[in-house]
């Protein structure tokens, strides 16, 4: 019996694939209320694309989140961060990632590259924790921790935690 802790790792066949956004999303966790108070919710994915190469080290992954899908199940936290004083989906609607490279990681396959969030682009590096695939498409799930400070959003320091531990799990398929 597998535990969550294990990695499981099949490598797609070489193509291209595109994001399911149906089959796909972004879960955060992250703490309120200087750190006493438990935080989860969600983004969309708006789509994106997967060129697997052989060899897996010369893929390129890119998607494309939606900015005004964040939900954590309070509309008034909800609102407060979809404000221009937050993540403002109105001037920046869609967060980007764009990878630069995937390698061997003590846990999991490491993928590299550049998330954008209201027009600041920094470094980011995903954990992949789970690829499994069949003839067509793959599955994938993968972890980060981001710091919202280095994308500029300051807003509420102390009240709204600084970092937000992320899992993405996308479905992509051959096209």
């Amino acid at each position: 019996m597998q535990t969550e802790s294990e990695i499981i790792a099949t490598t797609p066949q070489p193509g291209h694939y595109d994001i399911d956004p149906d089959r796909s999303r972004v879960t955060f966790a992250t703490r309120h209320l200087f750190g006493l108070g438990r935080v989860t919710g969600s983004f969309a994915i708006r789509g994106g694309t997967a060129d697997v190469a052989d060899p897996i080290a010369a893929s390129t992954i890119y998607a494309e989140i939606e900015t005004a899908s964040f939900r954590t199940k309070n509309r008034q936290r909800d609102d407060s961060v979809l404000s221009p004083r937050f993540l403002d989906p109105a001037g920046h609607p869609v967060m980007t990632f764009r990878s630069d490279r995937i390698e061997a990681g003590q846990h999991g396959n490491v993928l590299t590259g550049t998330l954008t969030v209201c027009g600041t682009s920094r470094p980011v590096t995903l954990t992949i924790t789970r690829c499994e695939a069949s003839r067509g498409s793959f599955t994938a799930r993968a972890t980060a921790r981001i710091d919202r400070t280095e994308f500029g959003i300051t807003a509420a320091r102390g009240l709204a935690a600084r970092y937000l531990n992320l899992t993405l799990e996308i479905q992509c398929t051959r096209n």
